[in-house]
């Protein structure tokens, strides 16, 4: 039998994807499935160490950037450009969770604009310096990391993150219908919940916190980076030619459970 890594295919050779976040998690996870099927990878990151670790990992291009800058933001999509001649794939996925961001009856402000700015602002820069190359090209393929909790509300609550979430969704479903005839598509990934480190440290912080969302899965289990990783190479490919201005539900059946199995 052969492994997973083996049995991928290659559909994006010779196409350059960026990827922001791409020093961890799901990022990083998507940096190495879109490298495996083919692709140059920029990874950009505002952790320098763990962005330079993914690009050497990967064999692609390391550029430090702060998705909230909008300077760093056209450096980025200019770098990746004249490196490799073309900008492809953009997946956007940098974001933050602090725990600071709750209930909207203890959220304070400084936490609230914080989110969005990482969240959906980042998404509006990136989404707003890629375009132009693409619509250049007359093609490319954008993935916006938006969440489940986008289309489903939560009584645990994280008030900017699942605002900045809805608006990426919006946002990128504006986009996808804008730009459809130029030859780009543009989707919102929603993941469910991910075993990644921010997730481990809601475990580590608050069991029951994350007991409680875990008992929503149909799956029994939340998902794998990887797992999330091959949507995001099956969005940038042109398997999902026909896969526009949507939100990509990647979440183990939770957005369409009423009672889960015992």
């Amino acid at each position: 039998m052969t492994s997973t890594q083996d049995a991928v295919c290659r559909r994006l050779v010779g196409r350059t994807a960026v990827v922001t976040g791409a020093g961890s998690g799901i990022g990083l996870a998507s940096a190495r499935r879109l490298a495996s099927e083919g692709a140059h990878v920029v990874c950009a990151d505002i952790d320098t160490e763990r962005g330079k670790a993914a690009a050497e990992e990967t064999g692609g291009l390391f550029v430090a950037a702060d998705v909230t800058d909008a300077g760093q933001v056209a450096a980025l999509y200019r770098t990746a450009h004249e490196t490799y001649g073309s900008v492809d794939v953009a997946f956007h996925n940098a974001g933050i969770s602090p725990p600071d961001d709750d209930s909207i009856l203890s959220t304070e402000p400084d936490a609230w604009h914080r989110v969005q700015q990482t969240n959906l602002t980042s998404v509006y820069l990136c989404c707003r310096e890629v375009l132009p190359y693409m619509r250049r090209q007359g093609r490319g393929s954008v993935v916006n990391t938006a969440s489940f909790v986008a289309v489903m509300g939560a009584a645990t609550s994280q008030i900017s993150y699942t605002a900045s979430k809805g608006g990426v969704l919006a946002m990128s479903r504006e986009l996808g219908v804008q730009f459809a005839r130029e030859g780009i598509r543009v989707n919102a990934l929603c993941p469910g919940p991910v075993n990644t480190p921010l997730l481990q440290e809601l475990f580590a912080k608050d069991p029951e916190r994350a007991r409680r969302r875990l008992v929503h899965v149909p799956a029994g289990r939340f998902a794998e980076a990887e797992e999330i990783a091959a949507a995001v190479a099956f969005l940038a490919s042109d398997d999902a030619s026909f896969v526009n201005a949507t939100g990509f539900l990647v979440d183990g059946g939770i957005a369409g459970a009423y009672v889960t199995p015992l």
